[in-house]
């Protein structure tokens, strides 16, 4: 009998391999004695294969995380998967097992740091512990005829991605396509896997959110609002209702997801880690991401190449 004692990131859940394989994806599922990971056979741009652990393996000690390594190492040599790219969780690396297990870090990564908040507490408390503009806007947005709802309704996903197609814009960046959104929505909101959060006004929809949610915890995805309506203050009114729906749904934390520990003010992150800590809540470290070769000549190549096109881009 496997007797793990692991809190498994979303990333790693059933859930999120649900909606892999709804994109047609290979999902892994490997677990053993204190580890357990779902790996993504993924294709890179420069033609090679890769195994992807988002946020895993999750492993409660270094013997456990060097069985799963074993595993991910049998499992993409079975497959002639050129490298494994890795976010472990659980065990904490040290220097020497970095420089041990052969691993390389890389830039690429989903977040190494989150911002979470303590939702088992009251809910009085919890609104407290908000820097005070967050909190009186909080308390204040219906008088200022911001209403707040939920929804499970896969197709309330457009509302979303009309907002983020404006955030794109004014912002200059680049956002998932909307067939990406579109699929989560049907792999994930009917299983309760996932949840969609609103602020109206006039019946205009002005701030938007993608939460996932598992037993343990909600995790603020993507966002957006209107630049017409920022003066109401509805992204942060949003943020804070899903805090507090966090609360009332029992989940133990609120994740609000990627933020930087920089202190560089102009840091490409600065502001929206700003953002987040206004709603109260800690640093919580999880994990860089690493990489190591199955095929050393061909993950040798594609480091090459990958920085050759870095550098012309």
């Amino acid at each position: 009998m496997i007797n793990n004692d692991i809190q498994l990131h979303y990333l790693q859940s059933e859930s999120w391999q649900i909606f892999q394989e709804s994109l047609g994806r290979k999902v892994f599922h490997r677990q053993g004695e204190g580890w357990e990971y779902r790996a993504i056979l993924e294709p890179t741009r420069l033609g090679l294969s890769r195994l992807y652990c988002p946020y895993g393996p999750a492993a409660t000690s270094k013997r456990a995380l060097a069985n799963a390594l074993a595993s991910l190492d049998a499992l993409a040599r079975s497959h002639k998967i050129a490298f494994v790219r890795i976010q472990p969780l659980g065990y904490s690396l040290s220097t020497s097992d970095v420089r041990r297990l052969h691993l390389r870090l890389t830039n690429y990564s989903q977040p190494a740091h989150t911002w979470r908040i303590d939702t088992t507490r009251p809910l009085e408390n919890i609104i407290a512990d908000m820097k005070q503009n967050t909190r009186n806007l909080y308390r204040t947005h219906t008088k200022k005829g911001l209403i707040y709802e939920k929804s499970n309704d896969p197709a309330d996903i457009t509302r979303l991605i009309h907002l983020l197609h404006g955030v794109a814009s004014h912002n200059q960046i680049s956002v998932h396509p909307d067939e990406y959104f579109v699929a989560q929505a049907k792999a994930l909101l009917p299983i309760g896997a996932a949840s969609l959060h609103f602020i109206t006004r006039d019946d205009e929809t002005i701030a938007a959110a993608l939460v996932y949610e598992d037993n343990y915890a909600s995790y603020y995805g993507h966002a957006g609002s209107t630049q017409e309506h920022r003066k109401l203050g509805a992204s942060t009114a949003l943020l804070a209702c899903i805090v507090a729906d966090a609360h009332k749904t029992g989940k133990k934390v609120c994740d609000l997801y990627g933020v930087t520990t920089s202190t560089d003010p102009s840091h490409r992150w600065a502001g929206f880690t700003r953002f987040k800590k206004s709603f109260g809540g800690e640093l919580y470290d999880l994990s860089p991401t690493y990489e190591y070769s199955i095929a050393p000549v061909r993950y040798t190549l594609y480091r090459v190449l990958r920085q050759l096109r870095r550098t012309l881009s």
